[in-house]
């Protein structure tokens, strides 16, 4: 009995290292799928009772001798040998273990570097047929919703006077369009917040006069008169100013007349340089659209507005200057001067003849 129970054993023994190494040729997971197939594996002979053969001696992992896996059944005398390949789902065999392990690098390779093995993507050469007949594409299934526009996102715009007196030079030099560009810039005048005079204005006074003039009037500011109105030099500085204007030749509505601020300060005081920068890009924007030949500034406050000087007029009349460097400025006094200091009459009309002067204009010598 003993020795049946040594055979039975050792029989057990063989079947564990033959499923060991049917599990270790073929790489299958789990157990076969028939018993039949590890008899195979063991190389079973038509007796099963026959003793299994002494398996030769091979070197383990601890470097002793190790068991064999070829096994002898019966007195067949037939050595082990690995089982057959499994038959894929179409019958092919499947391949060696280190065969898939190629298969599988391939799969991860490059597309150019893969065949043309069955479940591989087509090239990109070969999906262009299927894809112009309007088939299925795999990098159309992969990739996402395309991704939406940005919203354009738009600049802050420049302030509007400052954008007319650097647009004017690009237009069309035209009396109409000259108009039509002062007529908006007088309507952004009309509706200023800039500064507190806005508080106690009744309107606005922009300008009068012919916007082609070759002669440009700045003054100060408006008083009562003017705010009342909405016009510049409409009270007796303005008649005493129309009156020097026809001595030179003109008419009054022949040359163009404006103020450094376009709003009346508080009892006719002075503008203070708050007020005065804040209607700056204005008075720029117009002279930009006009293109005077020569401005003629009336008093200090018209000479600092237009080219940032302190001096006192008594000092600066009479004597040249040049707005930003191309557009001759003449100072003298201011009409509302002459109403309180009639004698210095002379020295206007002299300062007055030397603007016609560099005009080509001539006038009777007055005293």
């Amino acid at each position: 009995m003993v020795e049946a129970l040594r055979e039975e054993l050792a029989d057990l023994t063989a079947s564990v290292r033959a499923f060991l190494e049917w599990h270790a040729t073929t790489g299958a997971d789990g157990m076969p799928g028939h018993p039949a197939a590890l008899h195979e594996a063991l190389g079973a002979a038509s007796s099963e009772g026959a003793p299994l053969a002494p398996r030769r001696p091979e070197r383990g992992f601890s470097g002793q001798d190790a068991p064999s896996p070829q096994v002898a059944r019966g007195g067949s005398g037939a050595a082990f040998s690995p089982p057959p390949p499994r038959a894929g789902a179409a019958g092919a065999p499947l391949p060696h273990p280190e065969q898939r392990g190629a298969a599988a690098s391939a799969s991860l390779s490059p597309p150019e570097q893969r065949g043309s093995a069955a479940g591989a993507s087509p090239r990109p050469e070969q999906r262009g047929g299927l894809e112009s007949q309007g088939a299925w594409s795999p990098t159309q299934a992969q990739r996402g919703p395309e991704p939406s526009p940005r919203p354009a996102v738009s600049a802050a715009p420049a302030p509007r006077a400052e954008t007319a007196a650097r647009a004017s030079a690009a237009l069309p030099d035209t009396k109409e369009e000259r108009v039509a560009r002062l007529a908006l810039l007088a309507e952004e005048v009309r509706t200023c917040q800039k500064c507190p005079l806005h508080e106690g204005r009744t309107h606005t006074v922009f300008s009068r006069g012919d916007p082609s003039s070759e002669v440009v009037f700045v003054g100060e500011g408006p008083g009562a008169e003017e705010d009342l109105q909405g016009q510049p030099f409409v009270g007796a500085a303005g008649q005493l100013l129309d009156k020097m204007i026809a001595a030179m030749g003109y008419h009054r509505d022949e040359v163009y007349i404006c103020n450094i601020v376009k709003c009346r300060p508080p009892k006719n005081r002075k503008p203070e340089p708050a007020e005065m920068a804040a209607c700056s890009p204005y008075l720029t924007a117009q002279l930009a659209l006009i293109k005077p030949k020569v401005i003629v500034a009336l008093g200090a406050t018209a000479v600092q507005g237009l080219i940032g000087t302190s001096e006192g007029i008594t000092k600066l009349r009479g004597t040249w200057k040049l707005y930003k460097g191309s557009i001759p400025i003449m100072p003298t006094f201011h009409p509302a001067y002459l109403l309180r200091q009639p004698g210095a009459k002379r020295e206007v009309w002299s300062d007055l003849k030397e603007v016609m002067r560099h005009l080509g204009k001539s006038a009777p010598d007055r005293g």
